[in-house]
């Protein structure tokens, strides 16, 4: 405590405080030391009560231990001497003034002393609510939004705004009323999503209300194409081909968006699927490049983004094959040639087996009847032209008859 004296000669008094806060129906004390430094034959102690524009009231006093009270109040203050504190039980807001303490001292002479205390009855402040006007949302930019804080009970009340459990302070559009029980928010935006409560306090208490969240329409915002697969770079996605690749469309809206993706050919377009997902199979060719467009729309704001972007199908599909193909084990491709080899041995073994056995038998035969053959046979000038060896084909002995 912060200590505060009045000196009257060698008497000193003391209080905690000049100004106290009680709270209604609870007791309350005001305490009061003195010394002195002189003989003493008397102690006088006397309370006073002042109200604000009125003269003050005789409470009670005692001299030495003998308490004279006033009978209005004899059963309501209390004081026990030499002890110069007074016991106030129950505090009443009609208790609400200054009280004045004088105490004197007889001796050889007469000293006194006295103070003043201020003392404050307040009500402690129950739970405050909350209410939104109006309570079914605003879209952004368009409506305003008003909170009301009422207490049921309390007195002094102080009010403060809080805003995801951080005070919140005037801004460009945050506007408070004379008391701060009010708050506008005119216009709202997206930013001012969150959960706002109200914080009441007075001198003896402090409550805080439950959070209530505003409904806030706003978007779409921040609107972007995203795959499960393939390669993206800017707004063009690089598929193989043969693979299907699903899109997905999202942005940032309350409500949730509608979505609808739409495709475009020959400065045409046409609404292909309604929904935040699409798959694109692609076409089983070499290359192939599609545009395609997704549209978000927010019925509630009336607004809408749309976002452009081209799917691009390639061969790298067909490649990967072939060096999949290539990287064939030596093992495998040698066990192929070996069965080849095999398969071609057992063949010609079978074929020479039942292929029947010739004989080339050359022998020489006399000019002369090689000549007459030949003339018998109507080539005569086929002699300049042919030798004079003869090739006979002796087949096996078990074919037949020579030929």
């Amino acid at each position: 405590f912060h200590f505060y004296a009045g000196i009257c000669s060698a008497l000193k008094l003391t209080v905690p405080s000049h100004t106290i806060h009680g709270i209604e129906g609870q007791p309350l004390q005001l305490t009061v030391d003195y010394n002195f430094n002189t003989t003493a034959c008397e102690i006088q102690i006397i309370w006073l009560f002042e109200r604000p524009q009125s003269n003050p009231k005789y409470l009670l006093g005692s001299v030495n231990q003998t308490v004279v009270p006033d009978l209005e109040y004899q059963h309501k203050f209390t004081l026990i001497p030499p002890n110069a504190s007074l016991m106030i039980n129950p505090l009443r807001i009609s208790d609400e003034g200054n009280y004045i303490v004088k105490v004197n001292v007889r001796g050889n002479g007469t000293i006194a002393a006295s103070e003043k205390i201020q003392v404050a009855v307040d009500v402690p402040v129950t739970q405050p609510i909350v209410q939104t006007e109006p309570s079914s949302g605003v879209v952004e930019y368009v409506g305003n939004i008003t909170l009301k804080c009422t207490v049921g009970k309390g007195t002094r009340v102080v009010y403060q705004w809080m805003k995801n459990g951080k005070p919140l302070h005037a801004g460009p559009n945050y506007i408070f009323s004379s008391n701060n029980a009010t708050l506008l928010i005119v216009p709202v935006v997206k930013e001012d999503i969150g959960n706002y409560s109200c914080l009441v306090s007075n001198p003896v208490s402090a409550m805080e209300s439950e959070q209530i969240a505003p409904t806030i329409y706003y978007g779409p915002y921040g609107l972007r194409v995203k795959s499960d697969k393939g390669l993206n770079v800017g707004a063009v996605f690089t598929v193989d081909i043969g693979e299907a690749i699903l899109f997905d469309c999202s942005a940032d809206s309350n409500p949730p968006n509608t979505y609808s993706w739409i495709q475009r050919d020959d400065n045409t377009t046409q609404v292909i699927k309604y929904g935040p997902h699409l798959e694109v199979v692609s076409d089983k060719v070499s290359q192939k490049t599609i545009d395609y467009m997704c549209r978000a729309f927010n019925n509630v704001t009336g607004k809408r983004d749309e976002t452009h972007f081209t799917v691009i199908i390639t061969s790298a599909g067909l490649e990967k094959l072939a060096q999949k193909g290539k990287s064939l084990s030596s093992l495998a491709v040698i066990t192929g040639i070996s069965l080849f080899l095999i398969l071609v041995m057992v063949f010609l073994f079978v074929w020479k087996r039942y292929q029947p056995h010739k004989a080339c038998l050359c022998f020489f035969r006399p000019e002369a009847d090689y000549k007459k053959a030949q003339t018998f046979s109507g080539h005569e000038s086929a002699l300049d032209d042919f030798g004079i060896y003869e090739f006979v084909a002796i087949p096996d002995h078990a074919s037949g008859s020579r030929v």
